[in-house]
């Protein structure tokens, strides 16, 4: 299953989206994307280790022909699983088909690097990221109860989604 969305996804979108590994070179553009995104982004040095670490594997959203990143995912791998750490798109970008593209290439790079499972955790209110993780495979396999810090300072519960690849 998760071959054919990737090829479906990475082809129905190729014209107007492209992805590519995301390095350190790219950690100001990418944080600026995280902390826009999310209650508790990630600032420029945290951004920077990250995509220094070797366990991890980064991509990043652009439009064909172009370099300046409109998204990102990141994964860390230990032996044959691989935890999503984050997946952003810049709010302006959202809903063009760049998340299909940024994701069929970063689960390909992670199949390439020998994992066979990815987990992640959503807000369960990110309606549109579910339903992206689904289109892939991904299934829920657990709640967590208050994870995700909010902007208005409440609490948001995560589902925990996993991907077996074969």
């Amino acid at each position: 299953m998760f071959w054919l969305w990737f090829w479906e996804a990475w082809f129905d979108r190729s014209a107007d989206w492209a992805a590519a590994e995301a390095d350190a070179g790219d950690a100001d553009e990418l944080a600026a994307i995280h902390v826009a995104s999310f209650a508790r982004g990630w600032d420029v040095s945290e951004m920077e280790e990250l995509l220094r670490d070797r366990a991890v594997i980064a991509c990043k959203l652009m439009r064909e022909g172009r370099s300046k990143p409109f998204g990102f995912a990141i994964s860390r791998v230990a032996g044959d699983e691989a935890e999503v750490l984050s997946v952003a798109v810049a709010e302006a970008r959202r809903g063009s088909g760049g998340g299909q593209v940024l994701m069929a290439r970063h689960l390909g790079r992670l199949a390439g690097h020998g994992v066979r499972r990815v987990v992640l955790e959503v807000d369960e209110e990110n309606e549109a990221a579910i339903a992206l993780y689904r289109r892939f495979g991904f299934a829920e396999v657990g709640r967590r109860k208050a994870y995700y810090a909010k902007k208005d300072g409440k609490r948001g519960t995560a589902k925990v989604m996993a991907l077996e690849m074969r």
